[in-house]
């Protein structure tokens, strides 16, 4: 299995979709854009794509963290700690990551102070973080496994026991099954079916991913 993958937790958080919320005080708009990232890359062209669109904006405040650990951080002109470091703070305190926020502000005319630039921004980014909503991540293992048709059912009773993920079957001269386990029982799974066909056949894991399921 890829070591890239095994660096990464069996469980994670992140947001479910891409979306947008508002925010207004003192005449100034506040617009929190939101939108799932796996790679610093990523974020960084959301990031561009919001400037692009908002570039009348006084400021395009971001924030992202991707669960390799890597996290990022911009005031864009406002007061140091104002305003990235509370949207930071809000991805951190919903227990979340693979997320860039973006929160554009069209300045009103009149001074937040400190205060109320760390209210407002933190405000923004969680009403954004709530209309994406949260979705759970566990990480499964892809396996592949052939078997003969008088094996068949034993095999689809221990896979239903290990509530597998069956990604596709093929019926030729064997039962071909490609499906996904949870990581942390994949060797139990292998076991099982390998006893399952009296050990002539032997399950082969073809990769991994990561399923809400």
């Amino acid at each position: 299995m890829s070591g890239e993958h095994d660096s990464r937790p069996l469980v994670y958080s992140t947001i479910r979709s891409e979306a947008t919320a508002e925010y207004e005080v003192k005449r100034s708009r506040f617009i929190g854009q939101i939108r799932p990232v796996k790679k610093p890359a990523e974020a960084e062209e959301f990031i561009r794509e919001v400037r692009a669109k908002h570039y009348a904006a006084r400021h395009n405040v971001y924030a992202f963290l991707l669960s390799c650990g890597i996290a990022k951080y911009s005031d864009d002109g406002e007061p140091q700690g104002s305003a990235g470091l509370p949207v930071l703070e809000c991805i951190k305190k919903a227990g979340i990551s693979d997320v860039c926020i973006v929160v554009t502000r069209y300045f009103g005319g009149i001074l937040l102070g400190m205060g109320g630039l760390v209210r407002a921004y933190t405000k923004t980014a969680s009403a954004a973080l709530e209309a994406a909503g949260i979705a759970v991540f566990e990480a499964y293992t892809e396996i592949s496994f052939e078997c003969s048709y008088s094996d068949y059912q034993r095999v689809l009773f221990e896979l239903a026991g290990f509530d597998a993920i069956i990604d596709g079957t093929e019926y030729a001269e064997v039962v071909k099954l490609r499906f996904a386990v949870k990581k942390a029982v994949a060797d139990k799974v292998c076991e099982a079916l390998l006893a399952a066909s009296g050990g002539k056949c032997r399950p082969v894991i073809t990769g991994e991913r990561y399923d809400s399921r």
